[in-house]
């Protein structure tokens, strides 16, 4: 394993930071055998060489989390689901508008429709997430800078 570590090829690591720049990307990596390079241009580029597992289990704290609240989570997911704001793409989320700023909107509040609720980061643009209608905040699903996908619960308007 030494052995790889020393031969990482540097004109591969530059290849993936040329296509950063050319794509507006913010991360990149790839896998090939039991070699992870990542690199990213939110800080420092992290290269990592380790094992790739067959297969992805959740960490231990997620998945001890994650069966604690299920039962709740599930019942509470299906009473709320018809009313949640869902992510029209994947990105970041964040909701304030600002670091250290207020919320768009909190538990309890009303909102109008149309009323930014948070906004999603998708290729350094930040794009508002518009109520798609008027009620009170019942739950925000969504962490502050945590990564959303397409069609997942973000806030729930009733």
């Amino acid at each position: 394993m030494a052995d790889k570590k020393s031969g990482i090829d540097q004109a591969l690591i530059r290849d993936l930071a040329n296509i950063l720049n050319e794509t507006d990307l913010t991360e990149i990596e790839v896998e090939q055998e039991d070699l992870r390079i990542r690199v990213s241009r939110a800080g420092t580029p992290q290269y990592v060489s380790a094992p790739v597992p067959a297969s992805y289990s959740a960490p231990a704290a997620a998945a001890t989390a994650a069966s604690s609240t299920s039962a709740a989570a599930s019942e509470a997911s299906a009473r709320n689901a018809k009313n949640a704001v869902t992510s029209p793409m994947v990105g970041t989320a964040y909701l304030a508008p600002a670091p250290g700023s207020r919320p768009f909107v909190e538990v309890g509040a009303t909102v109008k429709e149309g009323q930014t609720i948070l906004i999603i980061e998708a290729m350094k643009t930040m794009n508002q997430i518009p109520a798609p209608r008027s009620g009170k905040v019942v739950e925000i699903i969504v962490q502050d800078g945590a990564p959303v996908e397409y069609g997942e619960a973000l806030i729930v308007i009733e």
